[in-house]
Protein backbone atom coordinates (compact mmCIF):
# COMPACT_ATOMS: atom_id res chain seq x y z
CA UNK A 1 0.00 0.00 0.00
CA UNK A 2 2.87 2.53 0.80
CA UNK A 3 4.59 1.94 -2.35
CA UNK A 4 1.26 2.48 -4.30
CA UNK A 5 0.76 5.52 -2.39
CA UNK A 6 4.51 6.94 -3.21
CA UNK A 7 3.88 6.02 -6.65
CA UNK A 8 1.07 8.14 -7.14
CA UNK A 9 2.99 11.05 -5.30
CA UNK A 10 5.75 10.89 -7.39
CA UNK A 11 3.11 10.45 -10.74
CA UNK A 12 1.41 13.71 -9.18
CA UNK A 13 4.20 15.55 -8.50
CA UNK A 14 5.84 14.63 -11.76
CA UNK A 15 3.02 15.84 -13.98
CA UNK A 16 3.15 19.14 -11.55
CA UNK A 17 6.24 19.38 -12.89
CA UNK A 18 5.45 19.71 -16.50
CA UNK A 19 2.87 21.75 -15.44
CA UNK A 20 5.66 24.17 -14.24
CA UNK A 21 7.55 24.10 -17.27
CA UNK A 22 4.53 26.66 -18.82
CA UNK A 23 5.89 29.81 -18.38
CA UNK A 24 3.98 32.31 -16.76
CA UNK A 25 5.38 35.80 -19.50
CA UNK A 26 7.27 35.24 -22.69
CA UNK A 27 8.65 38.75 -23.87
CA UNK A 28 9.88 38.94 -27.33
CA UNK A 29 11.33 42.07 -28.64
CA UNK A 30 12.15 43.54 -31.84
CA UNK A 31 12.04 46.41 -34.36
CA UNK A 32 9.57 47.45 -36.67
CA UNK A 33 10.87 46.09 -39.74
CA UNK A 34 9.78 43.16 -41.34
CA UNK A 35 11.95 40.61 -39.09
CA UNK A 36 9.36 41.32 -36.48
CA UNK A 37 6.10 40.52 -38.27
CA UNK A 38 5.71 36.81 -38.14
CA UNK A 39 6.02 37.35 -34.19
CA UNK A 40 2.67 38.98 -34.54
CA UNK A 41 0.90 36.16 -36.34
CA UNK A 42 2.78 33.53 -33.34
CA UNK A 43 1.22 36.28 -30.31
CA UNK A 44 -2.34 36.40 -32.37
CA UNK A 45 -2.88 32.66 -33.07
CA UNK A 46 -1.55 32.01 -29.77
CA UNK A 47 0.85 29.67 -31.20
CA UNK A 48 3.01 29.28 -28.25
CA UNK A 49 -0.12 28.27 -25.54
CA UNK A 50 1.61 25.00 -25.20
CA UNK A 51 4.59 26.71 -23.38
CA UNK A 52 3.64 30.06 -22.49
CA UNK A 53 0.50 31.25 -20.88
CA UNK A 54 1.61 35.04 -22.58
CA UNK A 55 3.70 36.46 -24.92
CA UNK A 56 4.49 40.09 -24.64
CA UNK A 57 5.96 41.86 -28.06
CA UNK A 58 8.04 44.73 -27.32
CA UNK A 59 9.31 47.33 -29.83
CA UNK A 60 13.10 48.63 -29.89
CA UNK A 61 13.53 51.56 -31.45
CA UNK A 62 17.74 51.57 -31.92
CA UNK A 63 20.50 49.04 -30.75
CA UNK A 64 21.07 50.49 -27.45
CA UNK A 65 17.08 50.13 -26.56
CA UNK A 66 17.69 46.81 -27.27
CA UNK A 67 21.01 46.42 -25.25
CA UNK A 68 19.41 48.20 -22.61
CA UNK A 69 16.58 45.10 -22.37
CA UNK A 70 19.12 42.70 -23.04
CA UNK A 71 21.36 43.90 -20.16
CA UNK A 72 18.17 43.53 -17.66
CA UNK A 73 17.26 40.39 -18.60
CA UNK A 74 13.33 41.37 -19.34
CA UNK A 75 13.65 39.79 -22.77
CA UNK A 76 13.50 36.48 -23.36
CA UNK A 77 13.65 36.14 -27.67
CA UNK A 78 14.80 39.26 -29.83
CA UNK A 79 13.93 39.88 -33.67
CA UNK A 80 17.63 41.44 -34.35
CA UNK A 81 19.60 42.56 -37.44
CA UNK A 82 22.36 39.52 -37.53
CA UNK A 83 25.43 42.79 -36.80
CA UNK A 84 23.38 43.76 -33.92
CA UNK A 85 23.70 40.46 -32.33
CA UNK A 86 27.00 39.79 -33.07
CA UNK A 87 28.29 42.75 -31.70
CA UNK A 88 25.95 42.37 -28.27
CA UNK A 89 27.79 38.77 -28.02
CA UNK A 90 30.90 39.94 -28.65
CA UNK A 91 30.62 42.92 -25.61
CA UNK A 92 30.06 39.92 -23.27
CA UNK A 93 25.90 39.74 -23.64
CA UNK A 94 24.77 36.23 -23.49
CA UNK A 95 22.82 36.42 -26.72
CA UNK A 96 22.92 33.22 -29.38
CA UNK A 97 21.36 33.19 -33.12
CA UNK A 98 18.49 31.33 -33.62
CA UNK A 99 17.94 31.64 -37.56
CA UNK A 100 18.26 34.54 -40.31
CA UNK A 101 15.02 35.02 -41.65
CA UNK A 102 15.57 38.04 -44.13
CA UNK A 103 17.85 37.82 -46.49
CA UNK A 104 17.27 41.13 -48.40
CA UNK A 105 16.13 44.20 -47.51
CA UNK A 106 18.36 47.19 -48.63
CA UNK A 107 17.20 49.14 -51.46
CA UNK A 108 17.86 52.42 -53.08
CA UNK A 109 14.80 54.77 -53.32
CA UNK A 110 14.96 58.24 -55.79
CA UNK A 111 12.96 60.57 -57.81
CA UNK A 112 15.15 60.31 -60.44
CA UNK A 113 13.89 56.74 -62.45
CA UNK A 114 17.24 56.78 -64.61
CA UNK A 115 19.34 55.72 -61.52
CA UNK A 116 20.12 52.25 -62.23
CA UNK A 117 23.22 51.56 -60.24
CA UNK A 118 25.39 52.75 -57.89
CA UNK A 119 27.51 54.48 -60.26
CA UNK A 120 24.41 56.57 -61.46
CA UNK A 121 23.90 58.18 -57.58
CA UNK A 122 27.48 59.75 -58.02
CA UNK A 123 27.31 63.56 -56.41
CA UNK A 124 24.27 62.84 -55.17
CA UNK A 125 22.80 63.71 -51.50
CA UNK A 126 21.87 60.61 -50.12
CA UNK A 127 19.82 60.24 -46.80
CA UNK A 128 21.32 57.03 -45.04
CA UNK A 129 20.47 55.82 -41.75
CA UNK A 130 22.83 54.34 -39.28
CA UNK A 131 25.83 56.16 -39.40
CA UNK A 132 29.00 52.90 -39.46
CA UNK A 133 26.05 50.20 -38.92
CA UNK A 134 24.72 47.66 -41.62
CA UNK A 135 22.98 49.69 -44.17
CA UNK A 136 25.81 52.33 -44.37
CA UNK A 137 28.39 49.92 -44.21
CA UNK A 138 26.95 47.65 -46.73
CA UNK A 139 26.51 50.40 -49.13
CA UNK A 140 29.88 51.93 -48.89
CA UNK A 141 31.57 48.64 -49.40
CA UNK A 142 29.66 48.12 -52.35
CA UNK A 143 30.22 51.53 -53.93
CA UNK A 144 34.34 50.58 -53.10
CA UNK A 145 33.56 47.47 -55.36
CA UNK A 146 32.47 49.18 -57.92
CA UNK A 147 35.04 51.52 -58.10
CA UNK A 148 33.75 54.65 -56.06
CA UNK A 149 34.99 56.92 -53.04
CA UNK A 150 31.66 56.76 -50.82
CA UNK A 151 33.80 59.65 -49.12
CA UNK A 152 34.08 61.87 -52.24
CA UNK A 153 31.57 60.39 -54.79
CA UNK A 154 28.65 61.12 -52.92
CA UNK A 155 27.24 63.82 -50.22
CA UNK A 156 26.02 61.26 -47.35
CA UNK A 157 23.35 63.29 -44.48
CA UNK A 158 22.95 60.68 -41.78
CA UNK A 159 19.74 59.80 -39.82
CA UNK A 160 18.88 57.61 -36.82
CA UNK A 161 16.76 55.32 -38.77
CA UNK A 162 14.93 54.36 -41.81
CA UNK A 163 11.69 56.17 -40.84
CA UNK A 164 14.23 59.56 -40.54
CA UNK A 165 14.90 58.85 -43.82
CA UNK A 166 11.82 58.13 -45.40
CA UNK A 167 10.49 61.18 -44.03
CA UNK A 168 13.73 63.54 -45.54
CA UNK A 169 12.08 62.12 -48.49
CA UNK A 170 8.64 62.67 -48.41
CA UNK A 171 9.18 66.28 -47.01
CA UNK A 172 11.74 66.76 -50.54
CA UNK A 173 14.62 67.48 -48.39
CA UNK A 174 16.40 65.33 -50.02
CA UNK A 175 15.99 63.37 -53.60
CA UNK A 176 17.95 60.00 -52.78
CA UNK A 177 17.88 57.43 -49.71
CA UNK A 178 18.76 54.19 -48.77
CA UNK A 179 16.05 52.09 -47.05
CA UNK A 180 14.67 49.24 -45.89
CA UNK A 181 11.71 47.89 -46.31
CA UNK A 182 8.99 48.41 -45.34
CA UNK A 183 9.98 51.75 -45.42
CA UNK A 184 10.70 51.98 -49.25
CA UNK A 185 7.19 50.75 -49.51
CA UNK A 186 5.80 53.23 -46.88
CA UNK A 187 7.67 56.23 -48.88
CA UNK A 188 5.78 55.26 -51.69
CA UNK A 189 2.50 54.83 -50.78
CA UNK A 190 2.66 58.67 -48.82
CA UNK A 191 3.75 60.14 -52.57
CA UNK A 192 1.27 57.82 -53.96
CA UNK A 193 4.11 56.73 -56.26
CA UNK A 194 2.23 53.45 -56.92
CA UNK A 195 1.32 51.29 -58.90
CA UNK A 196 3.93 51.33 -61.99
CA UNK A 197 0.73 52.48 -63.73
CA UNK A 198 0.88 56.08 -62.01
CA UNK A 199 1.85 58.58 -64.88
CA UNK A 200 4.21 60.35 -62.72
CA UNK A 201 5.11 59.16 -59.50
CA UNK A 202 7.82 61.18 -57.07
CA UNK A 203 9.10 58.74 -56.32
CA UNK A 204 10.68 55.33 -57.78
CA UNK A 205 12.55 51.96 -56.34
CA UNK A 206 15.95 52.21 -57.71
CA UNK A 207 19.36 49.96 -57.01
CA UNK A 208 18.75 46.75 -54.64
CA UNK A 209 21.71 46.36 -53.08
CA UNK A 210 21.20 42.17 -52.82
CA UNK A 211 21.67 42.11 -56.50
CA UNK A 212 24.97 44.53 -56.17
CA UNK A 213 25.72 42.50 -53.55
CA UNK A 214 25.44 39.35 -56.01
CA UNK A 215 27.45 40.93 -58.74
CA UNK A 216 30.13 42.20 -56.59
CA UNK A 217 30.76 38.99 -54.93
CA UNK A 218 29.93 36.53 -57.49
CA UNK A 219 26.53 34.98 -54.87
CA UNK A 220 22.76 34.60 -55.25
CA UNK A 221 22.78 37.91 -53.58
CA UNK A 222 21.47 37.04 -50.42
CA UNK A 223 22.72 38.63 -47.46
CA UNK A 224 22.08 37.15 -43.70
CA UNK A 225 21.01 40.71 -42.38
CA UNK A 226 18.23 39.97 -40.05
CA UNK A 227 16.80 37.02 -37.97
CA UNK A 228 15.48 35.92 -34.29
CA UNK A 229 17.53 35.32 -31.02
CA UNK A 230 18.02 33.66 -27.55
CA UNK A 231 18.85 35.28 -24.57
CA UNK A 232 21.44 33.23 -22.62
CA UNK A 233 18.92 32.85 -19.60
CA UNK A 234 16.83 30.89 -21.08
CA UNK A 235 17.37 27.38 -20.57
CA UNK A 236 14.40 25.70 -21.61
CA UNK A 237 15.32 23.79 -24.74
CA UNK A 238 11.73 22.19 -25.74
CA UNK A 239 10.79 26.41 -25.26
CA UNK A 240 13.32 27.36 -27.90
CA UNK A 241 12.06 24.65 -29.98
CA UNK A 242 9.15 25.23 -30.33
CA UNK A 243 9.55 29.26 -30.59
CA UNK A 244 11.56 28.07 -34.08
CA UNK A 245 9.23 26.21 -35.04
CA UNK A 246 6.26 28.85 -34.56
CA UNK A 247 8.15 31.56 -36.12
CA UNK A 248 9.09 29.37 -39.04
CA UNK A 249 5.43 28.47 -39.65
CA UNK A 250 4.34 32.22 -39.39
CA UNK A 251 6.92 33.16 -41.78
CA UNK A 252 5.34 31.12 -44.46
CA UNK A 253 1.92 32.12 -43.51
CA UNK A 254 3.45 35.96 -44.13
CA UNK A 255 5.13 35.23 -47.18
CA UNK A 256 1.69 33.60 -48.42
CA UNK A 257 -0.89 36.22 -46.88
CA UNK A 258 0.06 39.71 -47.63
CA UNK A 259 -3.09 41.51 -47.12
CA UNK A 260 -3.32 39.68 -43.80
CA UNK A 261 -0.06 40.28 -42.89
CA UNK A 262 -0.39 43.79 -43.78
CA UNK A 263 -3.45 44.60 -41.35
CA UNK A 264 -1.60 42.49 -38.72
CA UNK A 265 1.25 44.23 -38.60
CA UNK A 266 -0.19 47.71 -38.92
CA UNK A 267 -2.66 47.02 -35.84
CA UNK A 268 0.08 46.20 -33.27
CA UNK A 269 2.76 49.07 -34.80
CA UNK A 270 1.16 51.70 -35.35
CA UNK A 271 3.90 53.61 -37.55
CA UNK A 272 3.38 51.31 -40.10
CA UNK A 273 0.56 51.15 -43.30
CA UNK A 274 -1.00 47.76 -43.77
CA UNK A 275 -0.61 48.67 -47.69
CA UNK A 276 2.58 49.75 -47.43
CA UNK A 277 3.58 46.50 -45.52
CA UNK A 278 1.54 44.13 -48.03
CA UNK A 279 3.68 45.80 -51.12
CA UNK A 280 6.95 45.39 -49.11
CA UNK A 281 6.67 41.48 -48.73
CA UNK A 282 7.23 40.81 -52.59
CA UNK A 283 10.38 42.76 -52.48
CA UNK A 284 11.65 41.21 -49.08
CA UNK A 285 14.05 38.30 -49.68
CA UNK A 286 12.61 36.10 -46.76
CA UNK A 287 13.47 32.10 -45.65
CA UNK A 288 14.12 30.51 -42.44
CA UNK A 289 17.76 29.23 -41.83
CA UNK A 290 18.69 28.13 -38.71
CA UNK A 291 21.99 29.90 -37.48
CA UNK A 292 24.07 26.87 -37.90
CA UNK A 293 23.25 25.95 -41.26
CA UNK A 294 23.76 29.94 -42.09
CA UNK A 295 27.15 30.20 -40.28
CA UNK A 296 29.20 30.13 -43.57
CA UNK A 297 27.18 33.27 -44.96
CA UNK A 298 27.14 35.08 -41.67
CA UNK A 299 30.71 34.92 -40.70
CA UNK A 300 31.50 36.46 -44.81
CA UNK A 301 28.91 38.61 -44.55
CA UNK A 302 30.52 39.79 -40.89
CA UNK A 303 34.48 40.01 -42.73
CA UNK A 304 32.89 42.47 -45.24
CA UNK A 305 31.17 44.55 -42.70
CA UNK A 306 34.42 44.51 -40.39
CA UNK A 307 36.41 45.25 -43.52
CA UNK A 308 34.77 48.49 -43.32
CA UNK A 309 33.90 49.37 -40.16
CA UNK A 310 35.04 47.08 -37.57
CA UNK A 311 32.79 48.49 -34.80
CA UNK A 312 29.81 47.17 -36.18
CA UNK A 313 30.35 43.59 -35.30
CA UNK A 314 31.46 43.89 -32.23
CA UNK A 315 35.28 44.03 -33.32
CA UNK A 316 35.29 40.51 -34.06
CA UNK A 317 34.12 37.27 -35.40
CA UNK A 318 31.83 35.94 -32.52
CA UNK A 319 32.71 32.27 -31.02
CA UNK A 320 31.04 29.65 -31.95
CA UNK A 321 29.02 29.36 -29.29
CA UNK A 322 27.44 32.15 -31.09
CA UNK A 323 25.07 30.00 -33.49
CA UNK A 324 22.42 28.07 -31.99
CA UNK A 325 22.37 24.75 -32.37
CA UNK A 326 23.97 21.45 -32.26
Amino acid sequence: MKKLLYTLSAVVLLGASFADAKVQKLVVSGPFASVSHPILHMIETNALKDVADKVEFRVWKNPDELRAMAIKGDVDFVAVPTNTAATLNNKGVDIKMLSVSVWGILGMISRDNTLKTLKDFKGKKIAVPFRADMPDVVFKQLAKKEGLDPQKDFELVYVASPVDAMQMLIMRRVDHALLAEPAISMALRKTKSFPVSIVAPDLYRSVDLQEEWGKVFGTKGDIPEAGVAVMGHVKDEQLIKRFQEEYAKSLEWYKANPKEAGKLAAKTLTMLNEDAVNDSISHVRLKNVPAKEAKKELEFFFEVLMAEEPKSIGEKLPQESFYYGK
